[in-house]
């Protein structure tokens, strides 16, 4: 039986275009022009720890994951790391050095295995200029970007552990648009670690103490937020709790 081989083309558009139409950040395009935006983008799979991009590589290409979590992160010559931002699926990276074409600034790596679309700037840019409102959500989305930069500096400069690390689990769940039901949060406590710049092993025994009174519950690779209450008195008040 002769096979159709155009078929599998044909497969990959009609998913590239369903996840561009659910997106949040291009469901609102019209028809139109959500096609011609499912042309440019170029689908491709990573495994975890696979690197999409290192800091100062050219910004060429915006990024949009499909499923999977993506690390954006930077780290020292003697070895040290720290984790800026993790992006799940229908988050966008990259967009920075897309829209000002300078270097990236950090590194990007599959944390977990991945789906993503690339768009190359060359084509993307234009696109976007004939698109006002995909503009405005762009804007929107680096202000979100700055909001959390922001957040997470405040934390590491003025809060003492337990309110840095309260405080990074209430953003994670806020991020993610977790339901309090399953507020399961997809993170190593070594990752965890490197957002709010202290050692697992501080983490870990903080951690502990919140399990036993059933705040948090730890499992293998993920961190699951039983109670959002005591964690965000902890997180807003800073650095006047000194206690575990």
């Amino acid at each position: 039986m002769p096979q159709d081989k155009n078929a599998a083309p044909r497969s990959v558009a009609r998913s590239t275009l369903l996840v561009l139409r659910n997106h949040p950040i291009f469901c609102d395009l019209e028809p139109e022009a959500l096609d011609q935006l499912c042309r440019y983008a170029k689908h491709s799979t990573l495994k975890r720890g696979g690197a999409i991009f290192s800091k100062g590589d050219p910004g060429n290409c915006l990024f949009a994951v499909i499923s999977g979590t993506v690390k954006i992160s930077i780290s020292s010559a003697d070895g040290r790391s720290a984790i800026l931002n993790l992006i799940s699926a229908g988050g966008i990276f990259g967009e920075m050095s897309v829209l000002d074409g300078q270097a990236r600034s950090a590194d990007a790596t599959a944390n977990t295995n991945c789906e993503i679309f690339a768009i190359d700037r060359r084509e993307f840019l234009p696109f976007m200029r004939s698109q006002p409102a995909l503009a405005m959500k762009f804007i929107e989305l680096l202000c979100t970007r700055l909001r959390w930069t922001s957040d997470q500096v405040e934390q590491i400069i003025l809060q003492n552990l337990p309110g840095r690390l309260a405080g990074a689990l209430i953003r994670l769940t806020e991020k993610d648009k977790l339901a309090p039901a399953g507020r399961t949060i997809a993170i190593t406590q070594q990752e965890i670690s490197e957002m709010v710049g202290m050692t697992r092993e501080s983490i870990n025994k903080q951690l502990r103490v919140w399990a036993a009174r059933n705040w948090v519950r730890l499992e293998h690779g993920a961190i699951v937020v039983l109670d959002t209450v005591p964690l965000q008195a902890l997180a807003e008040a800073g650095s006047e709790n000194e206690g575990i």
